[in-house]
């Protein structure tokens, strides 16, 4: 008796290719708010790692667990923002950017509140 072709079963459905990260790929914090504030000499950053000063070139660095308090206000007759921070020993660090124009500062003040309302929550201002 003659042999009948075996059949070959129906090809496998092909899943789509999914992109996995390298293991290598370090973690990415948690995104927090963000503040910058910037003219041409100076800066002041502040974000979940703390707040960071940049002057004539020179940074500093503050992380939250370094800090008692962080205040601003405006200067300069209205076109400068101050942020000062406060170590817990007294000692106290500021930095003044330039706006371009009071409208810019008023601007710089409703961005910067509620990002330090966050990292400064339940601490006193």
């Amino acid at each position: 008796m003659p042999q009948q072709p075996q059949q070959q079963p129906p090809h496998p459905a092909y899943a789509p290719q999914r992109e996995v990260p390298p293991p290598y790929a370090a973690p990415q914090p948690p995104a927090g708010p963000d503040f910058l504030a910037a003219d041409r000499r100076n800066a002041v950053v502040v974000d979940a790692d703390g707040v960071s000063f940049e002057a004539d070139g020179r940074t500093a660095d503050f992380a939250w667990h370094e800090l008692s308090t962080v205040h601003y206000k405006a200067a300069g007759h209205g076109h400068v923002l101050m942020v000062a921070v406060v170590l817990p020993d007294g000692r106290f660090y500021e930095c003044a950017v330039k706006a371009r124009n009071h409208a810019r500062l008023q601007q710089w003040f409703g961005q910067l509140a509620p990002v330090l309302g966050v990292y400064l929550a339940g601490r006193g201002r």
